[in-house]
């Protein structure tokens, strides 16, 4: 398993970024004591060991759904009644944890991600230019799928999973399972 930066990098920083420049401190402005902004995470009971305080001053983190008692289940129902039924869980298109039927929507409904998604696989082969650039190369291959082969050659089984499984929020990433290597021609990423 490599280093994943996703979350931090692409989730929190640029919401840290957002949160001060609309607090009118961008960085490297330091931002007074006193002066904060209120988030509102929608993490549900299913998933409450995801909660978590923020972790600089000007942002508190409140969790709307926990405090209505709320699991996936209920948060579907609401959105299925207000006509917002096919409201897709987030994540990252390049997430190695995505499983085959995710893939394979992928593949068939959105071809221009699917094809974003192949070609970051093929990027992440050898690993980063700059680390290979510094001197720390990667020993084996990364892939983004666990059959640890080309995502556009891998034979996609997609297996039926429970709808209330939880998706990458805007603060957590709750695939903290790591994966082994086994059988195969590298490493996942």
């Amino acid at each position: 398993m490599a280093r994943r930066q996703c979350t931090g990098e692409y989730k929190i920083k640029p919401i840290k970024a957002e949160v001060r420049r609309r607090l009118g401190y961008p960085h490297p402005t330091r931002v007074p004591a006193g002066v904060w902004a209120q988030m509102a995470i929608g993490i549900s009971v299913d998933e409450i060991g995801r909660a978590r305080d923020s972790d600089v001053g000007y942002m508190r983190n409140v969790h709307p759904l926990l405090d209505l008692g709320w699991r996936r289940s209920d948060c579907l129902r609401f959105l299925a009644e207000h006509g917002l039924a096919d409201t897709p869980k987030s994540s990252c298109v390049g997430c190695p944890f995505h499983d085959d039927g995710f893939w394979l929507a992928l593949r068939e409904h959105s071809p221009q991600e699917w094809t974003d998604a192949v070609a970051f696989d093929r990027a992440i082969r050898h690993g980063s230019a700059r680390a290979n650039a510094d001197g720390h190369p990667l020993r084996g291959q990364f892939f983004l799928h666990r059959q640890r082969v080309p995502l556009d050659e891998v034979v996609l089984r997609p297996r039926p999973r429970a709808q209330d499984a939880p998706g990458c929020g805007p603060w957590t990433c709750p695939h903290d399972e790591p994966v082994t290597a086994g059988a195969g021609r590298g490493e996942v990423a």
